[in-house]
């Protein structure tokens, strides 16, 4: 019988990690793998293997986990232990609907705070997203957009719980983004709020960023009914 390809021989370790390090590289590490697809949905994480593999104790690899499991990128099943999650957890709606509060508060609470180094570095990633083709580098720069004008709010809790849902929004993007024509849409969305958010109107702001959100959902919901989606599941 031939056996399965194991996800964890695609990362690759240079060198040993020093202790006081070692949470961060492995969390950093596991998530680029997550992301990228090289660790796919469904592959259990044992904390023994990946001690193992980065030559550490167990300690740090569990910190690393939890951090994982935070942001919504691993499930804790019992008798498997941390698994990667799916793609899209839960009600697509239900998860938009959470993003819309969370950040329409954080949008409103940054607008007064933002430089124009911050107006100029969130037009940059427009730019950037309007030219690429990479639809992986796509999802890493729209996450980056957003970031941009939620990153004067002076609630860092709030930030982390915002960043992720846009890490698992990334996640999805990555892998189905061409499959669901979003790129043109989100860039003339991206625009129009970013105009106003350089106006420093707060209400039209919130009220740009409520639609761009809810078209956002309208159209993963679609796809996600859609028979295409079926295969993308299985990523």
């Amino acid at each position: 019988m031939t056996q399965k390809p194991n996800p964890l021989n695609s990362i690759q370790i240079d060198g040993p990690i020093p202790a006081h390090l070692a949470r961060a590289v492995i969390e950093e590490t596991l998530r680029s793998a997550i992301l990228d697809g090289r660790l796919p949905c469904g592959t259990a994480l044992r904390q023994q293997d990946l001690a193992d593999l980065f030559g550490v104790s167990r300690m740090p690899v569990r910190e690393a986990l939890r951090q994982l499991e935070a942001q919504a990128l691993l499930n804790v099943i019992a008798h498997k232990g941390a698994v990667v999650a799916p793609l899209v957890q839960g009600d697509a709606a239900e998860t938009y609907e959470l993003r819309i509060l969370l950040e329409s508060e954080a949008l409103r609470r940054s607008i007064p705070l933002l430089t124009d180094a911050d107006i100029e570095l969130a037009a940059g990633y427009i730019e950037e997203m309007e030219t690429q083709n990479d639809y992986s580098e796509i999802g890493r720069l729209n996450r980056l957009f957003h970031m941009t004008l939620y990153s004067k709010a002076p609630n860092r809790r709030l930030l982390r719980l915002i960043e992720d849902g846009l890490n698992e929004e990334e996640r999805f993007l990555r892998f189905n983004l061409e499959k669901m024509g979003l790129g043109k849409l989100s860039q003339e969305d991206h625009r129009d709020l970013l105009r106003a958010v350089e106006d420093g109107d707060i209400e039209r702001s919130v009220k740009l960023l409520t639609q761009h959100l809810n078209r956002g959902v309208e159209v993963v919901a679609r796809f996600l009914d859609s028979p295409v989606a079926i295969n993308s599941k299985k990523i």
